[in-house]
């Protein structure tokens, strides 16, 4: 959910790595944290977007995850790491014996190939660094052009861009490139299908060992910090951190149960029956770590924010090497990312899997279990969030003399916010003397116009039920005619008419009549936006386009949503483009169909219509298999 963003740019150099290519024992611990062996993209806090007031200038909603987490009693740290169920902290500066020179990975193979050893354990990648391949949009036609493949180089990330990494590699590397396929020349004796198969099923084994190594640094290094505990109260610490330590427990023993699979056999029979089994009995936690989102970018923006301990403190662990110079943020949001990349990767499978084959349906029984659990994650944090943002509202609104409205709701929810410049219509109202600033508040079914106290009251002008609501755009630089008897009421205020107008009329206000308001924004975009939340009634009641006729564009640079009509995106996404105003894109991502509003630079134009065309089979499938 999720997540600062990630962009790329130019790849750094990277520390050499050691490697080691012991086995581990089914007890094993976790990786040790070996500044050596992690690289260190190019990135801090100072790349971080801070308010004046030194907020993280990011929304609450990540329109995919949100909501209010079930607060604990206490803070109980898990179990020290050493089996499935407890977990070890990794220790600072615990090192592993250097790989001999003449080691090479090729001869050292012939010693593990019938141990079919996890060769990717070598060179333990932070999950942030990487790009599952299985999240392509547009598929490379043969998987050797995957082995050369080099990071592209980005323009320079936009002010948008809060957390930037400066290169994304590969995951791990690919079952083909594994000494044991290589030496027992296997590449030989399967079909050009099946080798494919192999590498979309590797992939999931080798990313979750990634994604599990970065949750291991974010335990030991950041939630069991004495430092960093120090300087907030325990619920703090709880919201901040969550149930952190259930889901390494949970993505430990999910890495354990594939690769006990890999280890069986050199040709990975199946692992939809794990995927399956971890979905239904073990993921849960994630549900819960997911709705605890908004409390915990809260609890965290209050903290840089008010206390110069908690920062400092926080900047100390985040230059350790073991952190690769990352932002404790971009750890915090790895579980929404990996959730939602799931679905993505046991599709992948899925296609690579002969539909008449009997590991076919198995294949898609996974998929369906693992979208369910997304769903779940999406659905509960929306409704905690929404609840919460509500009795919030309800709070911050003074009807005075307006006949008050009941906005808290299970079934209500904020589409958009913002202020904007007002002028009367033609008839006379509330709105008679011209010109004002008001506060738009635009939920789902109503649309509530009110004057701005301060940042936290708002008193109420006049609010209307969202299908008594007509907007229509103004295109004519010049202001409207002034209504009989007031020459010139509109001309005097120059400054907003030189913004982008749109007439709102409200066919029934709260006092049962009709008004009219002429409101106006200070870019294209910005009205753009307006237009289409206000008409998202109607947009819904018309969509009838055909999902192959639309544009599509690919994520290059990742975007954490800022605010509630706007889109999170992870790099890799792929989005059908349903409009777009002066920069902007309003689009429909592919994997969930989330609507939102993003910048074009944080996208690149699919082109290759045979790519098009199987992106709209794909979400077809999706939306058919998993309901998503």
């Amino acid at each position: 959910m999720i997540p600062k963003s990630l962009a790329i740019s130019s790849r750094p150099k990277t520390p050499a790595r050691h490697q080691s290519f012991a086995t581990v024992p089914p007890n094993r611990e976790m990786p040790r944290c070996d500044p050596k062996r992690m690289s260190a993209p190019s990135i801090s806090l100072d790349e971080v977007e801070f308010d004046a007031g030194g907020m993280l200038k990011r929304n609450l909603r990540n329109m995919s995850y949100r909501a209010a987490m079930k607060v604990q009693g206490g803070s109980e740290e898990p179990e020290p790491v050493r089996s499935i169920a407890s977990l070890k902290p990794l220790e600072e500066g615990s090192t592993q014996p250097a790989r001999s020179p003449g080691r090479t990975k090729k001869t050292f193979g012939k010693r593990r190939m019938q141990r079919h050893g996890g060769s990717f354990k070598d060179d333990p990648r932070l999950y942030q660094e990487i790009r599952e391949r299985g999240l392509n949009s547009i598929p490379h036609e043969s998987d050797d052009d995957l082995l050369e493949e080099e990071p592209t180089p980005e323009e320079q990330p936009t002010p948008d861009a809060a957390i930037v990494v400066k290169s994304y590699r590969p995951a791990q590397i690919t079952w083909s490139q594994l000494p044991e396929v290589q030496e027992m020349d296997i590449l030989d004796k399967i079909s050009p299908a099946e080798r494919k198969r192999q590498e979309a099923i590797f992939e999931i084994i080798t990313s979750e060992y990634s994604y599990m190594h970065s949750l291991s640094i974010l335990v030991c290094h950041f939630m069991r910090s004495e430092e960093l505990k120090e300087t907030m109260t325990q619920t703090q610490h709880h919201h901040l951190f969550s149930n952190i330590g259930d889901i390494l427990n949970i993505s430990k023993s999910f890495f354990e149960d594939l690769e006990k699979r890999y280890q069986e056999h050199i040709l990975i029979s199946e692992i939809s029956d794990i995927m399956e089994k971890h979905a239904l009995q073990h993921f849960h936690p994630y549900v819960i770590y997911c709705s605890n989102e908004v409390y915990q970018q809260r609890t965290l923006q209050k903290l840089l924010a008010t206390s110069p301990a908690f920062k400092e403190a926080l900047k100390q662990i985040e230059r350790k090497p073991e952190c690769g110079g990352l932002p404790m943020i971009s750890f915090l949001i790895l579980p929404m990312q990996r959730v939602t990349r799931l679905p993505l990767l046991m599709e992948t499978v899925c296609q690579k899997t002969n539909p008449y084959s009997t590991t076919y349906e198995t294949a898609t029984q996974a998929l369906r279990a693992i979208s369910k659990l997304v769903k779940s994650c999406n659905e509960g944090a929306h409704t905690m969030e929404r609840t919460e943002q509500m009795y919030t509202l309800q709070t911050q609104l003074e009807f005075g003399k307006i006949k008050p409205f009941p906005l808290i709701s299970a079934s209500r929810w904020l589409l958009k916010r913002g202020e904007l410049a007002l002028f009367h219509g033609e008839e006379v109202g509330i709105f008679r003397k011209g010109r004002v600033n008001c506060y738009l508040f635009l939920f789902n079914d109503v649309l509530i116009i009110t004057k701005k106290k301060s940042e936290e009251s708002y008193t109420v002008m006049d609010y209307a039920k969202l299908d008594q609501v007509v907007v229509e755009k103004i295109e004519s630089p010049d202001p409207p005619s002034s209504p009989p008897g007031k020459p010139g009421a509109g001309g005097t205020a120059r400054s907003p008419w030189n913004g982008h107008l749109f007439r709102v009329i409200l066919k029934k206000n709260s006092e049962g009549r009709r008004e009219e308001i002429v409101l106006s924004a200070e870019s294209l975009s910005d009205r753009a936006r307006w237009i289409t939340a206000l008409m998202h009634r109607e947009n819904a009641e018309n969509d009838t386009s055909s999902k192959g006729d639309l544009s599509q564009v690919e994520i290059i640079r990742a975007r954490l949503a800022k605010q509630t009509d706007e889109i999170s995106l992870q790099q890799g996404d792929v989005v059908l483009v349903l409009g777009g105003e002066d920069g902007w894109y309003l689009g429909e991502r592919l994997r969930d169909g989330e609507k939102g509003w993003f910048p074009q630079s944080c996208a690149q134009q699919i082109t290759d219509r045979s790519a098009v065309e199987r992106n709209v089979r794909r979400l077809e499938r999706l939306r058919i298999e998993t309901d998503v």
